[in-house]
């Protein structure tokens, strides 16, 4: 099994509806996104996935939630956790690459490419994690 990961940043603000405690306030991260993607069939090129594509694609899915209120965005209903946010990016990165005729859903015994993992760190210390298990 091969196992490429890309990572990119985002800031933004939010706020957590149904919590007691600090972060029930407006506040903000500068979160760090990891992807990961499995396989174990390489392409003719010798490649899992091109790093450039995925990596493209996961700027533009973060490029949309940077700098902004991700309370705003109806998708989170108004509770934009961690592990919310790291399913919103898997889902959208899927359909991103998707565009760009690049399958990486996952399907039992799928051998090229699939989006395995999506984590989201608040802090270095701090991480949530969306992924499929096989």
């Amino acid at each position: 099994m091969y196992e490429v990961r890309v990572e990119t940043d985002f800031a933004a603000a939010h706020f957590l509806r149904d919590y007691n405690g600090k972060c029930e306030n407006l506040h903000g991260h500068n979160y760090k996104v990891y992807v990961h993607v499995r396989g174990s069939q390489l392409d003719a090129g010798g490649m899992l996935l091109d790093f450039t594509e995925l990596k493209k694609a996961l700027k533009e899915v973060c490029g949309a939630m940077d700098h902004t209120n991700l309370n705003d965005m109806p998708v989170f209903d108004q509770n934009p956790s961690a592990e919310r946010i790291a399913n919103y990016i898997y889902s959208q990165l899927v359909a991103v690459l998707a565009q760009l005729g690049l399958d990486v859903s996952y399907a039992p015994g799928k051998k090229s490419a699939w989006l395995y993992a999506v984590d989201v760190f608040e802090t270095e210390h701090n991480r949530a994690r969306y992924c499929i298990i096989e």
